[in-house]
C-alpha cells in the first residue's frame, strides 16, 4: 500500500479518452457525429431521432443522463442550421430537460454549445448541443479530489430509460 493510505480507483479505459486517441479531426475524416445515425439506436447511444436533430448519450458523461442534441448535418457552428433545424434543435433540448427530470428527477442543467476547439469544442467539426442533468450535492469528493466521476448506471440502461420516457 502506498505510504498515503488512499485507496486507487482505476479508470484505465479513460486514457484513450485522455490521449485523444481516435479522435476525429476537423478535416472531414471520420465522425462520430455522422456515424451514429447509421447505427441502430442501442448501438448508437441514440434515444431520440427527428428529421434535422437527434438525442445521444454523451459517450464521455459528466453526469448520468448526459444528452447531446446534434444536427444529421456535419457543420460546425450554430449559426450554419437554417431555420428549420433550430427550431427542432430547441424542441429536442426542451424535450430532453422534461424526459431527464421525469426518469431520474434531476434538479437543474447545464446546457451549452462549445464553438469551435479553442472553446472546448471536443469535436468541433460537428456542431452539438449538451444537455447535462444536475442534482443538488452532485459535486463532492469524487470529481473534485479524485477527478473521478462516479456512474451510477450503465450508459445502455440509461439509454432505454430515456428512449422510452422520450417516446412515451
Amino acid at each position: 500500500m502506498d505510504g498515503d493510505a488512499f485507496d486507487r480507483l482505476w479508470t484505465p479505459h479513460r486514457m484513450a479518452y485522455i490521449k485523444g486517441e481516435g479522435k476525429p479531426g476537423d478535416d472531414g475524416e471520420y465522425c462520430p457525429f455522422c456515424r451514429i445515425p447509421t447505427l441502430g439506436d442501442e448501438e448508437g447511444l441514440v434515444v431520440a431521432r427527428g428529421r434535422s436533430v437527434y438525442a445521444v448519450l454523451n459517450l464521455y458523461p459528466y453526469n448520468a443522463g448526459h444528452l447531446l442534441v446534434v444536427p444529421y448535418r456535419h457543420v460546425p457552428d450554430y449559426t450554419d442550421i437554417d431555420v428549420d433545424e433550430t427550431a427542432e434543435f430547441g424542441a429536442f433540448t426542451k424535450r430532453a430537460m422534461t424526459v431527464i427530470r421525469s426518469v431520474s428527477g434531476a434538479h437543474g442543467f447545464n446546457i451549452g454549445m462549445n464553438q469551435g476547439s479553442i472553446a472546448g469544442a471536443g469535436i468541433a467539426a460537428h456542431l452539438h448541443q449538451h444537455v447535462v442533468p444536475r442534482w443538488g450535492g452532485d459535486t463532492n469528493f469524487m470529481p473534485v479530489v479524485a477527478q473521478t466521476r462516479v456512474l451510477p448506471q450503465l450508459l445502455a440502461d440509461t439509454r432505454d430509460l430515456l428512449a422510452e420516457a422520450w417516446a412515451g
